[in-house]
């Protein structure tokens, strides 16, 4: 079979799951037969990727000397410099938003959001369990509950479906993430949300450029966060913003990071208008943002058309499935490349002995996040003093007894993921990760052995 060729143009023009399916039939990248594979480099044999993968974060030279002028102008916070309003500016144009706050993380941008629409001491807060656990740290930093509801394993993401069944009189907001940028299925969260009035708040920090039905993550809830820390798809070391359209959410998320002063529609006559904390973004970040913004766009293009071709090939491995794009996703970020390894397909060889030998072949890969829901600090929190004047004993282990979710329990187990720097290697290196999963699959017997 005669392998068709396409332009980078042309397949990063064809995002959509439906169009993906029906354009894409590359061929498995093989060396006709079992045999040809040798034998695994775990056991001795000769390693798949013999190279390097690129690093990450990038740096470029030609941004330091705006770095030097403004280090050496003393104008080093927001309050007595014009970078971190720039970057605002530009990262609103750029995302398809009204507003833009730059902050101090992605955390702290959640914790921002979520006083915004009101998250208080005694709420509930929706909130999908595969996640960074800052997602719901935030919520506990709120003294409200996070509610986990069940992800969808082919998605990996928050199941719309079992969404509504978890609301109570005390939930005030649902949020959304869009882990490893790949777009939730933001109908259906807002459906639900309007319907029971509730607040949408994205938790898009790993999903910049990521869009749902054309647009971007981040900008379809009320408020949507992100991050720009070190290993971010843009990064700064540390740094995160808040993207809105409503400018009264706006002007509170603007006086709560800056220490509840006045701005716009949040008015005083005495100093400090609202409560507030201190997660100004700093002007080195912005500077350093404002740099990785000129790279930004083509490593997002360069990163899809890998994942696409990854998507093509992997998925004719026997018990390697793809990630599934959630209805109406047209294009994720890939801050990581996940798939799921169904080790029935591989001799029931355990997934951490499968990416033990796949680092081993020189394919570094992990098994993503854990059964978060059941991490032991939840347990101290939720017999902490404070929660138990906030919840009933009977509400609490309601709560317990809620949170058994069968299918993050599915993902957790069968998840592998890739970082976003293994998704800037040549198509060569794309390749060597397909032949050194085929590779694994036909020496099964042996590592299962």
């Amino acid at each position: 079979m005669k392998t068709k060729k396409f332009t980078r143009r042309q397949v990063i023009a064809t995002t959509s799951a439906g169009v993906l399916g029906t354009m894409i039939n590359w061929p498995l990248v093989s060396c006709a037969g079992s045999a040809a594979y040798g034998k695994l480099a775990l056991l001795g044999g000769e390693k798949v990727h013999q190279g390097t993968w690129p690093t990450w974060p990038i740096w470029d030279q030609s941004a330091e000397a705006g770095i030097i002028e403004m280090l050496r102008s003393g104008r080093w916070w927001r309050g007595r410099g014009e970078h971190v309003a720039e970057f605002e500016e530009k990262y609103a144009a750029l995302m398809g938003a009204k507003r833009c706050l730059a902050t101090a993380s992605g955390t702290t941008a959640l914790l921002t959001a979520l006083n915004a629409v009101g998250v208080d001491a005694g709420d509930e807060v929706l909130v999908s369990p595969y996640t960074f656990i800052a997602t719901y740290n935030v919520i506990f930093l709120s003294k409200a509950l996070p509610v986990f509801v069940d992800s969808d394993p082919e998605t990996f993401l928050i199941n719309p479906k079992k969404i509504e069944e978890r609301i109570t009189e005390r939930t005030t907001a649902i949020v959304p993430v869009h882990i490893y940028g790949l777009p939730v299925d933001m109908d259906s969260v807002n459906d639900v949300a309007k319907k029971r009035s509730l607040k949408v708040v994205e938790d898009a920090c790993q999903a910049w450029l990521g869009e749902y039905r054309g647009k971007k993550l981040g900008t379809l809830g009320d408020l949507g966060c992100m991050s720009f820390q070190n290993s971010k798809n843009i990064p700064a070391g540390e740094g995160g913003c808040i993207l809105g359209n409503n400018d009264e959410l706006m002007d509170h998320c603007t006086s709560f990071h800056n220490v509840g002063r006045p701005v716009g529609t949040i008015k005083s006559a005495s100093g400090s208008a609202i409560n507030g904390s201190n997660y100004r973004m700093t002007q080195t970040q912005a500077l350093i943002l404002l740099s990785q913004m000129q790279r930004f766009q083509k490593d997002n293009d360069f990163r899809l058309e890998n994942a696409l071709y990854l998507n093509s090939k992997l998925k004719k491995i026997p018990g390697i499935v793809p990630y599934k794009l959630a209805n109406g996703g047209t294009r994720s970020a890939y801050h990581l490349y996940p798939f799921r390894y169904i080790k029935e397909k591989f001799n029931n060889v355990p997934k951490d002995k499968f990416l033990e030998a796949l680092r081993a072949e020189g394919v570094p890969g992990s098994g993503g996040y854990g059964k978060q829901n059941k991490y032991e600090f939840i347990e101290k929190v939720l017999n902490s003093r404070g929660y138990k004047r906030l919840y009933s004993e009977a509400r609490l282990k309601q709560w317990r007894e809620e949170n058994e979710l069968p299918g993050n329990d599915q993902l957790c187990d069968q998840a592998v993921v890739f970082t976003q720097n293994i998704l800037l290697g040549s198509k060569a290196d794309m390749d060597d990760i397909v032949n050194a999963i085929t590779k694994i699959y036909e020496n099964r017997d042996a590592l299962a052995g």
